[in-house]
């Protein structure tokens, strides 16, 4: 049943997934959860962990995480607050790495926090996700590996949202009758993806002709490339984070090779732009979200954080921004940071809107449905933008 809009929210009635149930009883197997003070209102500022890679191969990724979260509760405080209290950002640097990342997230547990934002990493987030719930916070998170769905919530798509779109763009877009596929091997993130869409691509009819683990961390991926290469494949698919995808794009540029490039979603960052230079990026799409400044109503945001940081938007600014947003407001109606209220009152999102556009939360699974899925391309100033031949050759909802 609908019912009066409260704040940003429409309010409907569901139930709570056996998921979210889960981790609600491992909520209340704690004392009371969270800082001390979270629903006391004593402590002079709310504390929201944001938790990125500030450090390492993705730290700029992380940054603009950082910088997106900053921006939110900046313009929460000059507008009041939240349940009259400012809202400070605490950074929590998972270097990208899960044991790094559970050594950072205890430490920012035992100094107290009242909510979380992030990981971003899929891998990370499996181990530091439950952290958060046992003490009693609800994360907003920004892993897409489908093994954290119902841990928390997010506004970002998830794999079983992204495959099916890489899939597509290849067989609709790219004409695409084989595909070889590069991927991390490390990763949850990229090793599901890469099934996913080898699942996909099966489905509709394409040869698969090569399906090759990478390792992170090399300096170079030439015999790789010569090895996808050889298969002489429509298109090259590369699902790995955007240090190895733009090596290899690069690498794929300089030896001409005849394969349509397409990298994943894992490589969505300016990072992969930098890496690859303008020109393999140019020709070598990507599968990510709409850029900062593809959204709606977009240019107000960005020109706030050009403003306040003298730089442009990360590509995930705009998510880390609408995140602290989502979870204040549903702070605000749930009066206070208390789990069970607040993971009610999130799980009844209809209609909710930001930077990112409009959000309704699937109480499943805790996932924003539809997923804000797009192909991007790089621009010649580098930077991305949503592809309008990608948009109009599959009918989306996004582009020109």
């Amino acid at each position: 049943m609908i019912a009066e809009p409260r704040g940003n929210y429409v309010i409907r009635s569901k139930q709570l997934s056996a998921l979210v149930l889960a981790a609600l009883v491992a909520v209340f197997a704690v004392a009371c959860g969270g800082s001390d003070d979270s629903d006391t209102g004593s402590s002079e500022t709310w504390k929201i962990g944001l938790e990125a890679p500030l450090t390492g191969d993705l730290a700029v990724l992380g940054d603009g995480m950082l910088k997106g979260a900053q921006q939110a509760a900046t313009e929460i405080n000059e507008n009041g607050g939240l349940l009259d209290q400012d809202v400070e950002i605490v950074p929590i640097d998972d270097a990208g790495d899960p044991a790094t990342g559970v050594t950072a997230v205890n430490k920012a547990i035992k100094a107290g926090l009242d909510g979380v934002v992030g990981p971003y990493n899929s891998g990370v987030g499996i181990e530091t996700l439950p952290l958060y719930i046992k003490d009693g916070l609800v994360p907003i998170r920004l892993t897409s590996d489908d093994t954290t769905n119902g841990l928390g919530f997010t506004l970002q798509p998830m794999t079983y949202q992204i495959a099916p779109v890489a899939s597509e763009a290849m067989t609709m877009w790219l004409d695409a009758k084989t595909v070889a596929i590069a991927y991390d091997e490390t990763e949850a993130y990229t090793k599901t993806e890469a099934k996913s869409v080898r699942s996909e691509l099966e489905k509709a009819g394409v040869d698969v002709v090569a399906y090759e683990p990478i390792k992170p961390g090399a300096k170079d991926y030439s015999a790789e490339v010569s090895k996808l290469a050889a298969t002489n494949a429509d298109v090259v698919y590369l699902v790995t984070y955007f240090p190895e995808g733009g090596l290899m794009a690069k690498e794929m540029s300089d030896t001409s090779v005849k394969s349509q490039c397409l990298a994943d979603y894992g490589a969505y960052d300016t990072g992969f732009i930098d890496t690859a230079g303008i020109k393999a990026a140019e020709a070598c799409p990507v599968v990510g979200v709409p850029a900062p400044g593809d959204f709606q109503d977009a240019a107000k945001y960005v020109d706030t954080f050009n403003e306040e940081f003298d730089q442009e938007p990360g590509t995930w600014s705009p998510y880390t921004y609408d995140s602290v947003r989502f979870l204040a407001d549903g702070v605000d109606a749930a009066g206070g940071f208390d789990s069970a209220r607040l993971t009610d009152e999130l799980n009844k999102v209809d209609g909710w809107t930001g930077w990112t556009g409009e959000v309704t939360i699937n109480p499943e699974n805790g996932t924003r449905e539809p997923g804000t899925v797009a192909i991007v391309s790089t621009q010649p100033e580098g930077t991305f933008k949503v592809d309008s031949d990608w948009a109009s050759a599959v009918g989306a909802p996004f582009g020109d």
